[in-house]
């Protein structure tokens, strides 16, 4: 099967794969697939290349970027372009913030999951737009989900029973992101507890937590925002924060330099 044809039904599928082409004039249009497990298909024209662009595609499928990038040893120029499944929003809690999150994350493109063992708030009445209901428990729901870099999981419930299981269930399994609600206090407790059966303090520093932007979000809907802009950042690779503050970090000395006294 062609190249192209390999591409095309992983997008189609929603499988993760990276697409990397020749642009050089040494053989130009030669195509190369890496798969997320470090498995190629096709070859740029050499063994040492092929290693070197397949560590580089991995790395940028793990920032979700796109970039040519030049081989001087090959004499080569290299695009290299993931593919990933659309971002799939993974939500447990049906809780009252979850339904602005739903809408916002269904405009943004993302797919939605809600995960809630409890019916009266993981239902269709309530998330008529969500692209699943799971109403079970965070580690059963866990298992029948594919957890690639563009998932993101949102802990919501305030519930230690299934915030815990939750973030025990998803840390360290390769999601794009991981938060969860609650305040300072109640992230040092729950974070004490999750060391005491195991996880490591790599595990718990993945989580955003407590979770969103500060924004000083107060109702629902703009605590939903916050989330949304959080995760959006994160899963881009973004900073957050005042686009003017790095402006007048950067910029500042030399506009005031140049502004007449």
């Amino acid at each position: 099967m062609s190249i192209q044809r390999l591409l095309e039904n992983a997008v189609a599928e929603g499988r993760t794969v990276v697409h990397t082409l020749r642009l050089d004039e040494g053989r130009p249009g030669a195509r190369m697939l890496v798969w997320p497990n470090g498995e190629r298909t096709g070859t740029l024209g050499s063994a040492t290349l092929d290693e070197a662009v397949a560590r580089d595609a991995l790395a940028l499928l793990a920032a979700n970027r796109r970039e040519t990038r030049d081989y001087p040893e090959a004499d080569a120029r290299v695009f290299i372009e993931p593919f990933l499944p659309p971002p799939h929003l993974v939500i447990f809690g049906g809780v009252h913030i979850a339904i602005p999150l739903t809408t916002f994350a269904k405009t943004l493109g993302y797919r939605v999951t809600i995960v809630d063992p409890r019916t009266k708030f993981a239902n269709r009445e309530r998330f008529p737009h969500a692209d699943a209901i799971i109403p079970l428990w965070p580690d059963k729901a866990v298992e029948q989900l594919n957890i690639t870099p563009s998932t993101a999981f949102v802990i919501l419930t305030h519930d230690p029973k299934i915030d815990e299981p939750a973030l025990k269930s998803v840390v360290g399994k390769g999601a794009g992101y991981v938060g969860a609600i609650g305040s300072r206090k109640t992230h040092a407790e729950r974070f004490q507890r999750m060391a005491q059966h195991g996880l490591s303090v790599d595990d718990l520093r993945e989580v955003y937590a407590p979770i969103g932007l500060d924004l000083n979000a107060e109702t629902p809907e703009e605590i939903a925002l916050a989330i949304m802009a959080e995760v959006v950042a994160v899963m881009r690779g973004g900073r957050g924060g005042f686009l003017r503050e790095r402006f007048w970090e950067t910029m500042g000395d030399a506009i005031l330099g140049n502004t007449p006294t």
